[in-house]
């Protein structure tokens, strides 16, 4: 597994097929601007990390929520410019978070090529327990939730208990659920509500709803923008009184 602080090693190939997109895709966005330029490494050869791996899967999550690649670039050109792998495969996560259930079932090997890496049984018990991926009937196939797995492979080699990583998502899913809530009535009341006597007509329902979608990844983003900094707040705080 790659981490951040490794050096680039993925030829375009292996990023393409790594991402599961073409060479041609990878550097049409890379002409875009989406796709930051590769590492030129010995004889001009262009080498790719976790980095790039983590921004095409977000590219990806955009457009399945709807997003054109206008509307992609300037949600990318939004995001901190030193935004880590790690700190990608969240907002990815998140954004992953409002679309509807797409999980797949996948044999084991497919598994194994989307994380990049062998997984051991312990490995696949985690994964099924921070409820990226479950069991199924069938014997070496799992389903798996896209949108979770790169940051679930990557929390396997975290030095944090295992327990400690069920409760912090605990927390998460609690707190999350609460905003999500509160932003949905504002909403509610503060858009929808000054509206309703127009419900009748399709066309304000239709533009309502495409307003709301719309909105979505905007407010992903300010949640995750906001949580970053508060969470470095926090940690800054404790880390001084010791």
């Amino acid at each position: 597994m790659t981490t951040d602080t490794e050096e680039p090693t993925l030829t375009v190939d292996e990023l393409a097929a790594r991402a599961g997109v073409t060479v041609r895709t990878i550097r049409f966005y890379s002409t875009k601007g989406l796709l930051p330029p590769p590492v030129i490494g010995p004889r001009r050869v262009g080498h790719y990390g976790p980095g790039h791996l983590s921004r095409l899967a977000l590219i990806e999550e955009l457009q399945l929520q709807g997003m054109t690649l206008a509307a992609i670039e300037r949600y990318l050109e939004q995001l901190p410019a030193d935004l880590s792998a790690h700190d990608l495969a969240i907002h990815r996560a998140l954004v992953a978070s409002w679309a509807p259930d797409a999980a797949e079932d996948v044999s084991r090997a497919e598994l194994e090529r989307r994380a990049g890496r062998p997984l051991a049984e312990a490995d696949l018990d985690r994964l099924t327990a921070m409820g990226v991926t479950a069991r199924t009937q069938t014997p070496e196939t799992y389903r798996v939730d896209p949108g979770l797995l790169r940051l679930g492979v990557q929390l396997l080699d975290v030095p944090i208990a295992h327990e400690t990583i069920l409760a912090a998502r605990t927390v998460l899913m609690e707190h999350t659920r609460s905003a999500a809530h509160e932003l949905s009535r504002l909403f509610r009341d503060e858009v929808w509500s000054p509206y309703r006597e127009r419900e009748s007509d399709p066309e304000h329902v239709a533009a309502m709803r495409s307003l709301s979608a719309h909105m979505q990844p905007m407010v992903v983003q300010a949640l995750v923008t906001a949580f970053q900094r508060s969470l470095k707040e926090e940690l800054r705080g404790w880390l001084k009184e010791d």
